[in-house]
């Protein structure tokens, strides 16, 4: 009787620790798809000179810096730049704190009353998004197969 209870208590035990194991994995990536993200902004920020904006258009070098600073982190090549990773616009907070956009790059608004408050200058913000494919490394015995195959991330960063 003994050693069956153990058995469960055990096989238990073991499963909890399988989980906990995913998760923490999980968690871990998660992590760093943001920071991955979060370089990326950074990187442009520094390659860009702000007196020569917008950056997309007459930065030289632009694509290959936050590509680079992106896979800089403990997940390599596995950081993907999807088409279109790099965005820069005009945009400005609204009354609750959150950044909307307010203008495109061919169209700067003057305030930024289009968010009710028109008292604020529109900044240029520039947008990078990166994605990574995660896979549980237990997948069939632990809740991991429950999260999604794709995380993603995108960091904005003002450059103006």
């Amino acid at each position: 009787m003994a050693g069956t209870e153990f058995a469960l208590v055990a096989g238990a035990l073991c499963l909890i620790m399988l989980n906990a194991f995913d998760v923490a994995n999980y968690i871990y990536k998660r992590m760093q798809v943001e920071n991955a993200a979060q370089m990326g902004a950074q990187a442009a920020w520094k390659t860009c000179d702000p007196t020569k904006l917008p950056a997309t258009k007459l930065c030289v070098g632009l694509g290959a810096s936050v590509t680079a600073a992106a896979q800089g982190t403990s997940l390599g090549n596995g950081v993907t730049l999807p088409p279109g990773f790099l965005s820069e616009g005009y945009f400005c907070l609204d009354v609750s704190g959150a950044l909307k956009p307010v203008g495109t790059l061919d169209a700067r608004p003057v305030d930024c009353s289009a968010t009710a408050m028109p008292h604020l200058q529109p900044g240029n913000y520039i947008s990078v998004s990166v994605t990574y494919s995660y896979k549980p490394v237990f997948a069939d015995l632990t809740v991991a197969r429950f999260f999604g195959t794709t995380i993603q991330s995108t960091s904005y960063m003002r450059l103006l």
